[in-house]
Parts: structure tokens; C-alpha cells; sequence
């Protein structure tokens, strides 16, 4: 039992066993994998964002989001339906977004498309190094947010605004943690 994806401008496709709960790896082909990498490194970005976090021991989490930006909201619409996770947003006048912020989705995400990133390539390596880490000390948390600030550093957008994030934590850390 396949669902028919013909409602996004697309060429209707059967993807076998589709269905809310299946995991993406079994419903995203090579091809897609390697159409969505394309679009990633073309007009995506893999950021790391540290957020003051009340519930975590040190203050802090560790995010990863994955986002492309296109005018054609179709397409976006189309990774959305054959990746089944993320969501796609107006941004503003004719651009879109389609983001996963999901931690579990974004670290399968990037599982499956580092084989054919080519510009990206390194930034999904630190991402997923970031979504494997296991903050349990606060020395751990300060390497996790200098892997961010590297991964930042290797987006060309956000050099001029981003935030040093193993400062901002050491600063904010007791040093008795």
C-alpha cells in the first residue's frame, strides 16, 4: 500500500509502506538522498544554536536545525513529504523555509545525506558529532559548544552575527560544576 504524492506538482509516485510512522530511511531513495544534499548545499544551511535552558543541569542546550530556503515552496513541500519531517514556512514576499528542528529527525537527516553533500560535507560531520554528544559535565558542554563554534564559523551568513558560544558558557558556568 503505497500514497500517491501527485498533490505536490510533482510526477505521482508510489512509495511502498508509506505511512506516518515509517522511519525515513526506508521510504527516502538514493535519488532523493541525493536531490535533497543538492539542495542543501546549494541553498540550505546545518547551524548550531546554544539556548539558555532552565531544565538542563548546566543552563543550556544544544540545537541543531537544517534548513532550506527556496521561492518555490513546491519543492520544499516535496522534502517535507518524502522525508516526513520538518515543516515548511512563508518567510517573507516569495521566499520559504523548510526547517527540521527536531533533534532525532535532523541527526537521521544528516545520517542519510552525508554520503553526497559536497560543500556541506564538513558541517554535517560537526553537526552529527554535536547530536552524538552526551553532556554530563560541564567540560563536556564547553567542548560541545566549541564544536558550535566551528560549525558556525563555516557558515558564510552568519560570521558577522554569530555568537561565541564557549565564552558565553564559560561565562555562565560555576567553577565548581
Amino acid at each position: 500500500m503505497g500514497k500517491a504524492l501527485s498533490n505536490v506538482g510533482f510526477v505521482s509516485l508510489q512509495i511502498p509502506g508509506y505511512h506516518k510512522g515509517n522511519p525515513m530511511r526506508k521510504i527516502l531513495s538514493e535519488v532523493n538522498r541525493a536531490y535533497i544534499s543538492g539542495l542543501l548545499d546549494g541553498d540550505g544551511a546545518i547551524m548550531a544554536c546554544i539556548e539558555k535552558h532552565a531544565e538542563k543541569k548546566f543552563g543550556f542546550r544544544v540545537r541543531i536545525y537544517i534548513k532550506i530556503s527556496q521561492n518555490n515552496e513546491k519543492i520544499l513541500n516535496w522534502c517535507k513529504l518524502v522525508t516526513g519531517v520538518g515543516n515548511v514556512r512563508h518567510i517573507h514576499a516569495k521566499e520559504y523555509e523548510w526547517l527540521v528542528r527536531t533533534q532525532t529527525e535532523a541527526k537521521e537527516l544528516l545520517e542519510l545525506l552525508v554520503p553526497y553533500l559536497k560543500i556541506k560535507k564538513q558541517q554535517a560531520i560537526l553537526a552529527k558529532r554535536i547530536l552524538d554528544a552526551e553532556i554530563k559535565s560541564s567540560k563536556k558542554l564547553i567542548a560541545v559548544a566549541t564544536l558550535a563554534d566551528t560549525l558556525s564559523a563555516l557558515n558564510v551568513r552568519s560570521q558577522g552575527r554569530r555568537k561565541n558560544f564557549t565564552t558565553m558558557i564559560q561565562d555562565s558556568i560555576s567553577p565548581n560544576d
